[in-house]
């Protein structure tokens, strides 16, 4: 997978139901960019997938104690 544009981003936030304003998805799609650079020699052959919805359904979890 490519480094996600923002409008990517935008499109996968709003599809995940956690929609993003088009400044927040900008900075989601340059926050998680060096991780695809950096997983990009092997990408497809790791247990996981970067999917950049999760991080606004990560930061908007409310931790009970």
């Amino acid at each position: 997978m490519t480094k996600p544009s923002p409008k990517e981003v935008k499109v996968m936030t709003d599809v995940a139901g956690v929609p993003a304003s088009a400044e927040i998805a900008e900075r989601i799609a340059n926050s998680i960019g060096p991780a695809f650079e950096n997983f990009a020699p092997v990408a497809g052959t790791l247990p996981f997938d970067l999917e950049p919805a999760s991080f606004l359904l990560a930061q908007n979890l409310k931790v009970s104690k």
